[in-house]
């Protein structure tokens, strides 16, 4: 009797051990697995860029972002843990099937579409009409030196930006690795350098960058790159084109530059950072666009055209020509 007591017990323990294993490890199987943002380090290499991948639906991360919880109701946005209901831009249903959309099938193509367009039309234009020649025997002083360091300050680091920007775009299709985690690291420091400079030069060519009611001439006769005449344009130190490329630089480069580094911080929820990369993208392909057209009209649509930054000095035929006010104001009117 006492033998089959032992042995009851024991076959109980057994028992009891083996159920608590095995819910032990039930539990272990069923736990929440962190999540991996490394998983793609072929092409970025650190989880601050790579987690933009799970700001779209049906993510590990979507509903967890900077502490903020969210429940999410199907592919929808419902309430808070404590039950309000949430407003705002985290409040925006459909976001996240947007920007999935967009991130994984429209930018990129979008991005290498603008690129090929805008430069076959310049090929076209260049081939079709040709540059501008104009003589450059008397030069008026038209950029100060200060002008000029301004200039290439922000100029320099918006180009590194463009350039590491397409890098990480494409990053896939260059391969990924090492000079991809570069791109974005460069891409990083450049941000902080043109918003130095671009400040200084927002603040040097405010004034002249003004639409002014002669600019509207301008746009009728497209600056007068349709044509190989020497019609003169009606435009003041800088040009209605040039103006766009201005506000779009440096007001256009300070929300880049905003946008980028919420991203690259994780600054606010899942949802607002969702609408920050499609304002960042979307913004992209008309700088893009423009810093191509601003290249082309600097070194190909105007013979000698980028020695007045290189320099500061202009050809008085190239200033009476393509900047008929600015010409009247240095020559008092003559």
């Amino acid at each position: 009797m006492n033998i089959s007591k032992t042995f009851l017990k024991g076959a109980l323990g057994l028992l009891l051990l083996f159920g608590l294993n095995s819910q032990i490890a039930l539990g272990k199987e069923n736990a929440q697995k962190p999540v991996n943002f490394n998983y793609n380090t072929k092409i970025y290499g650190t989880h601050q860029i790579e987690a933009i991948k799970n700001w779209g639906i049906n993510s590990p991360t979507s509903g967890v972002v900077s502490g903020s919880v969210m429940q999410m109701q199907g592919m929808n946005i419902g309430v808070l843990e404590n039950g309000e209901k949430i407003t705002g831009i985290r409040g925006i249903k459909g976001l996240g099937q947007i920007f999935t959309i967009l991130q994984n099938k429209f930018f990129a193509p979008i991005f290498a579409g603008v690129i090929i367009v805008v430069i076959l039309a310049f090929f076209g234009h260049y081939k079709i009409v040709g540059k501008k020649r104009f003589q450059h025997g008397k030069k008026f002083k038209v950029f100060s030196n200060y002008n000029i360091l301004v200039h290439w300050g922000a100029a320099v680091p918006f180009m590194v930006i463009c350039l590491t920007g397409l890098m990480m775009i494409f990053g896939d299709k260059l391969g990924g690795g090492y000079p991809i985690r570069l791109a974005k690291n460069i891409h990083f420091f450049a941000t902080f350098v043109f918003i130095l400079f671009g400040v200084l030069m927002f603040l040097m060519w405010l004034k002249p960058a003004l639409f002014k009611l002669y600019d509207l001439g301008w746009f009728k006769m497209m600056g007068g790159y349709l044509s190989t005449s020497k019609t003169p344009v009606p435009a003041g130190k800088f040009n209605a084109g040039q103006k766009i490329w201005f506000w779009l630089a440096t007001i256009g480069g300070f929300i880049m530059a905003g946008t980028g580094l919420i991203m690259h911080f994780f600054y606010g929820d899942i949802n607002f950072l969702r609408l920050t990369a499609i304002i960042h993208n979307v913004l992209g392909f008309g700088i893009i666009a423009m810093l191509i057209t601003h290249i082309y009209m600097a070194l190909f649509a105007i013979e000698g055209a980028i020695e007045s930054i290189l320099d500061g000095n202009m050809g008085e035929e190239e200033l009476a020509i393509m900047h008929g006010f600015y010409y009247q104001e240095l020559t008092g009117g003559r």
